[in-house]
């Protein structure tokens, strides 16, 4: 099985067109990294996960996760890497989520929360922002309305990491990987603003 990166990212962008979708899967990718190492646990598999957790989506939105084996099984990842990409789904049996699976739930739109958070803030830069910042927008139900508050705690609970620590680790991850040339494939930059 193929775990190196630019591997990894030639399987996605062959199914994954939009760069919305592609920079998700980015910030996925780090989160785990990220926790990955601060587990111990092996980074490129994490990372892997991460990267290629929506696969199927672009092409099957309607049927996400129904596909994946499809894509992936081809590029030579065995069932284990594809179950732990299918665990993210929520209906998926929480009993049988491993470490990998809940941190991969609990990675899937966090990183989406916290760029949002940098995005309305004056200098849009993920180093100068605090946790604090980030949970006053949990409180604030105006601001990213689709998002499931209570799901990123919950998810972030299930890791045994209270949200504002894993939204502000998270924070630190994507802010130490803008200065990593590994993720460079595709930036964090958006048509709001840089995230320096």
């Amino acid at each position: 099985m193929n775990l190196e990166r630019r591997f990894v990212w030639d399987v996605l962008e062959s199914h994954v067109k939009e760069d919305h979708l592609r920079r998700h899967c980015l910030t996925v990718e780090i989160a785990l990294r990220a926790y990955a190492r601060k587990w111990g646990q092996d980074e490129n598999y994490w990372g892997a996960v991460g990267a290629l957790h929506d696969v199927d989506f672009e092409k099957y939105p309607e049927e996400h996760l129904k596909h994946t084996g499809e894509f992936l099984s081809p590029a030579g990842y065995d069932k284990e890497f594809i179950r732990h990409i299918l665990s993210h789904d929520r209906a998926y049996p929480s009993e049988k989520r491993d470490l990998l699976d809940r941190t991969l739930l609990a990675c899937d739109e966090t990183p989406g929360f916290v760029l949002a958070c940098c995005l309305v803030r004056p200098g849009k830069s993920l180093q100068d922002m605090q946790a604090k910042s980030i949970m006053k927008k949990m409180k604030d139900k105006a601001f990213a309305r689709g998002c499931d508050r209570e799901f990123l705690t919950s998810s972030a609970e299930a890791l045994g990491v209270p949200f504002k620590e894993h939204a502000d680790f998270i924070r630190v991850a994507l802010a130490e990987a803008l200065q990593d040339q590994r993720f460079f494939n595709i930036h964090l930059i958006t048509d709001e603003g840089v995230m320096p």
